[in-house]
């Protein structure tokens, strides 16, 4: 379920609070005991709170629209969109790390995420981080561990970073890039019957603003993710996208007029609502491609694990309507945001719409 607003929980009211217009009353009950795991494999089973809140009978739901002309209102920095929600646009971005294995599928939170970054694991696999800003759900998952490259992406946006836990080398590894970040704690996180761990865990983006809160953690808004602007009148058709991430992991983006639904082979990448009533294709307006080294990673004790080299440059794609452009990403510390340039060494503009971005190995292969 989406809710656009959450008051928070600060024993006082902040300026930026003060400005914020909340339609309806959240009464709140939480408590918190940080249960964290330490590693992937041992996590600790956690009920989630209580909510009681009095709202309007009717839900408002964010749909992704596709567009190449910069909106007339306040915009997501994540989107480039004009937002639904422009009272909720000087605040924290939210990533969770999302599960992609297949007894995790199909995921929820993907659908109402203003951004999703991709990038792969071991057992060669693919896992998620998704991104909610100036929007929130109280249904997303399922939840999983945290790995070396992950605060590289979430560090510029100042991010708080929710993960059911890591390694200990990769959450001192976490640490070391001041990444806001927290794992497994009753109340923002908990577990459903109705899948066996460790795919069971779910997040709740509502409270984990609380916890931040609680925490003391920054509520700063991020900035733009991309320049966003219009698309090249001849950019290239690419209707049909083909990522050879691994031997197992094939993944398919078609577009169908208004934008990118996701498959796995030939079966269609879905998303499920908490309730188990509604389940549809994943769609995505914007898809980007950062090409970089993957390697593999690894501290004084526990498993290694690949990693991705996101800083430098490399190769770059973005897909958009159909179209393709190439370009450069360029970055010269994880503080930074990726910087993308074309050819000619011009800003290469992203349209607005929600994009789904690829830390892709550059020795495999994306064909269109």
């Amino acid at each position: 379920m989406l809710h656009p607003y959450f008051p928070g929980s600060r024993p006082t009211e902040s300026p930026k609070q003060m400005k914020r217009t909340i339609p309806f009353l959240i009464a709140l009950t939480l408590v918190f005991a940080a249960c964290g795991s330490a590693s992937e494999e041992t996590t600790t089973t956690s009920t989630s709170s209580t909510i009681a809140v009095a709202a309007e009978t009717t839900t408002t739901t964010s749909t992704s629209t596709t567009t190449t002309t910069l909106p007339p209102g306040p915009s997501s920095p994540l989107t480039g969109l004009e937002s639904e929600y422009p009272d909720q646009l000087d605040r924290r971005v939210v990533a969770i790390k999302i599960d992609n294995h297949a007894n995790a599928r199909p995921q929820s939170g993907l659908e109402t995420a203003a951004a999703v970054y991709e990038l792969p694991v071991e057992a060669s696999l693919t896992r998620f981080i998704a991104l909610f800003h100036d929007q929130d759900s109280t249904y997303v998952g399922p939840n999983r561990s945290g790995r070396p490259t992950d605060p590289t992406l979430v560090k510029p946006l100042g991010a708080t970073f929710v993960i059911s836990g890591a390694q200990p080398w990769v959450q001192s590894l976490i640490n070391n890039y001041d990444v806001d970040w927290f794992g497994e704690v009753r109340g923002p996180s908990f577990r459903i019957s109705s899948r066996r761990a460790p795919h069971n865990l779910y997040v709740n983006t509502l409270l984990v603003r609380a916890e931040a809160d609680r925490r003391g953690f920054p509520d700063d808004p991020p900035p733009d993710m991309f320049t966003w602007g219009e698309f090249p009148a001849d950019a290239e058709p690419a209707t049909e996208i083909f990522f050879d991430w691994t031997s197992v992991t094939k993944i398919t983006w078609n577009w169908n007029g208004s934008g990118y639904e996701r498959y796995i082979g030939e079966t269609s990448h879905n998303w499920i609502s908490e309730d188990g009533e509604t389940t549809e294709p994943i769609e995505m307006d914007t898809l980007i491609v950062i090409y970089a080294r993957r390697y593999t990673a690894s501290g004084s004790s526990g498993s290694s694990v690949p990693a991705m080299d996101a800083v430098g440059s490399g190769l770059v794609h973005v897909f958009s309507g159909g179209k393709v452009i190439e370009g450069t990403w360029s970055r010269d510390s994880a503080d930074e945001l990726f910087v993308l340039t074309n050819a000619d060494g011009s800003t290469l503009e992203v349209p607005p719409g929600r994009p789904w971005i690829n830390i892709f190995p550059d020795n495999r292969t994306v064909t269109w």
